[in-house]
């Protein structure tokens, strides 16, 4: 009996070593800013120049922002590359940010879109910003959930005393992908109604950038307590969405197209959260009552509606930003996150969850207490 008890309370310290590795003492969130383009491009628009499709197609008109719930979406000016989106957010931060840019001993560059493949785009911003020589530099990329994992990277640096803050940017430049769609679209007098549904994701993209400072506890008196994350992966669907360059010369900035099965990465995505939800509520101690804000990656209203009523959630916790700002990918889930606190949503020690899916398939969930 002594041995089969030693044996449990050996498995429960494991267990419960297994989530104090997933929780954060001494990590805050010291500033949080976004960039967006003041170009508002409406999915009317969109429509009209997919005109020579439709009526190949007979396609009635209002079809896509019926079927995604998106009026318009931010896109940058031609020229404009995912650096400028990721510095001017950063700047955003540091504006108002009591933190010296001296302390930031990391800086993440986190989207999927980059400069260029060589070097990483974060030494671009690590000179427009002007940081230190010391500062450790990389680019990070993870589909729609690198912003959350470049969050995680600092946060781990920070709780093991490698560093006192970092920087973490996005900069997504939606431009190439809708653009190098609609030409697609409209040019392959093959496609047929059928053929057409793993491109229509493609038009849901927009562009932003976002930036966060994260700092250790005695830098942040008056910052929000990242908790901790959990993260579920199921490789198995790595074939639901790729994109890349189809040409090669400025390969990351224009000539990019992407497939998606959209209604099978809707269902896989969703089972995957569902699992990382679960994990992430025994991990965290809360049950829904005691989360008082959802702050999801925007993919879209069909996206929204089935992960809220998979996973049991409140909806009038959530907050939209894909109706005007579409799928910034990496950008998406941060610049969520501001918007909902300029808009005066939360309130002191609120427990906000963070859930983010990414193409892959992998799930990211991560705890704020406000």
């Amino acid at each position: 009996m002594n041995k089969l008890k030693k044996e449990d309370d050996l498995k429960e310290n494991i267990r419960k070593q297994e989530n104090i590795q997933m929780k954060y003492q001494n990590v805050y969130l010291e500033s949080l800013a976004i960039a967006q383009p003041p170009m508002r491009v409406s999915t009317d628009e969109l429509e009209n120049r997919l005109e020579p499709l439709y009526s190949r197609l007979n396609l009635p008109e209002g079809r896509l922002e019926l079927m995604t719930g998106i009026r318009e979406r931010r896109l940058c000016a031609p020229g404009v590359k995912p650096s400028d989106l990721s510095v001017e957010a950063a700047q955003n931060a540091f504006a108002q940010s009591q933190i010296d840019k001296s302390k930031i001993g990391c800086v993440i560059h986190t989207s999927v879109c980059r400069d260029f493949l060589e070097p990483a785009t974060a030494t671009v911003i690590h000179n427009q910003l002007e940081l230190s020589p010391d500062c450790q530099i990389f680019d990070l990329s993870n589909a729609c959930l690198g912003f959350m994992n470049g969050i995680v990277q600092v946060a781990n640096m920070i709780e093991l005393g490698q560093i006192e803050a970092g920087l973490v940017v996005s900069g997504e430049d939606g431009r190439a992908l809708v653009e190098s769609t609609i030409k697609h679209l409209n040019s392959d007098e093959t496609l047929t109604r059928k053929s057409i549904k793993g491109s229509i994701a493609s038009l849901t993209i927009g562009s932003g950038g976002v930036a966060a400072i994260i700092t250790s506890k005695n830098l942040a008196p008056e910052g929000h307590q990242i908790c901790g994350s959990v993260l579920q992966a199921d490789t198995t669907q790595n074939g639901l969405c790729q994109g890349g360059a189809t040409s090669q010369g400025e390969a990351t900035t224009s000539h990019v197209m992407m497939n998606t099965n959209s209604e099978a990465m809707l269902e896989a995505g969703v089972a995957l959260a569902a699992n990382c939800f679960r994990k992430s509520k025994e991990v965290f101690g809360l049950d829904q009552s005691q989360i008082h804000h959802f702050i999801t990656h925007q993919v879209g209203s069909a996206h929204s509606k089935k992960l809220f009523q998979a996973l049991e959630l409140d909806e009038s916790k959530d907050f939209p930003t894909y109706p005007f700002l579409g799928n910034m990918g990496s950008a998406s889930i941060g610049s969520t996150l501001h918007l909902a606190h300029q808009a005066g949503r939360f309130q002191k020690n609120d427990n906000i969850m963070l859930m983010g899916i990414g193409s892959g398939l992998v799930s990211m969930m991560l705890n704020l207490k406000w």
